[in-house]
């Protein structure tokens, strides 16, 4: 692959913008959770791959940026949308046989995944030990919130265990292939277009796999969550991501999606009315020492 990418650190603008990011899918895990029973999780997901398609092509287009000059980047562009469409299906379908607080646990080793990928394929974007323990310490702040989980005794269980880290692997190849790739010389939005529209098909079959189908009209506030994934968390926020992940270092960008599910749990609470566990808290605590270690200057 080509291209030479940059790792510089964190500053301010990135941080606040990561921040954003993360609260920003704290709550997109709250739009799902409204949704899912009047929308299937793979309907929902293909639907919302399809009409942000559409807002960032329309997007584009005011803008006058080109979509389909030769860049290079179509394999790569392909394979990013592949990835894409595997990570939400190991997700989706993983959570029919594994629990919520497993998949907290397992799909946040893409971090991990993501650090160790870049000590071969990035240059100058390598973890120090101080680092490293800054990310463990936020990971433990994971377990702390979500609780670690007890062996799995039943092989449908191992399955959707297996599956999350699956999810994650390819949440974690998807980021270093936008890294290291042409994909890393062209628009966030084409990107973003190139992940959209191979995703949408893809998953379309894959809820037709599944057997998934509306029952009926979804309520108000399935469409209110549902516009709300698509029109903010998919065609923006998803966009900007991959913008940082071209400009910045990925090792701590990744590190700071740690975040993302407490902003989930905090979501839960205040909309939900979830209960916090004890150690909320304390998770807190631990993610941001740790965000503190992985983002100091070396």
């Amino acid at each position: 692959m080509t291209g030479s990418p940059s790792s510089r650190p964190l500053d301010a603008l990135a941080i606040a913008a990561t921040i954003a990011l993360c609260l920003s899918w704290g709550f997109n895990n709250v739009a799902i959770k409204l949704a899912i029973h009047d929308i299937p999780p793979l309907i929902q997901s293909s639907a919302r791959s399809a009409i942000a398609a559409l807002l960032v092509g329309i997007w584009t287009q005011m803008r006058g940026m080109p979509l389909f000059k030769r860049d290079g980047t179509l394999v790569a562009g392909i394979l990013a949308g592949v990835l894409f469409a595997l990570e939400f299906l190991l997700i989706y379908r993983g959570l029919v046989f594994t629990t919520a607080i497993r998949t907290s646990f397992f799909i946040y080793l893409a971090p991990f995944f993501v650090v160790i990928g870049s000590r071969w394929l990035v240059p100058g974007d390598r973890f120090s030990l101080s680092q490293w323990l800054g990310l463990s310490l936020s990971f433990a702040g994971i377990i702390v919130a979500f609780g670690l989980p007890a062996q799995a005794t039943d092989p449908h269980q191992v399955l959707g265990d297996i599956m999350m880290v699956g999810a994650a692997l390819a949440w974690a190849a998807t980021t270093l292939l936008i890294k290291v790739s042409a994909l890393n010389r062209i628009s966030a939005e084409k990107t973003l277009l190139y992940q959209l529209a191979v995703s949408a098909p893809l998953l379309a079959i894959g809820a037709l796999v599944f057997g998934e189908h509306i029952d009926r009209m979804p309520s108000a506030i399935a469409l209110g969550a549902f516009a709300y994934q698509t029109i903010w968390v998919v065609s923006v926020t998803f966009a900007v991501w991959f913008a940082l992940i071209v400009r910045y270092s990925a090792t701590r960008l990744s590190a700071f999606t740690f975040l993302a599910p407490l902003f989930g749990v905090a979501a839960g609470h205040l909309v939900l009315h979830e209960p916090l566990t004890s150690g909320f808290a304390a998770a807190v605590v631990l993610v941001a020492a740790g965000l503190i270690l992985v983002n100091r200057r070396r």
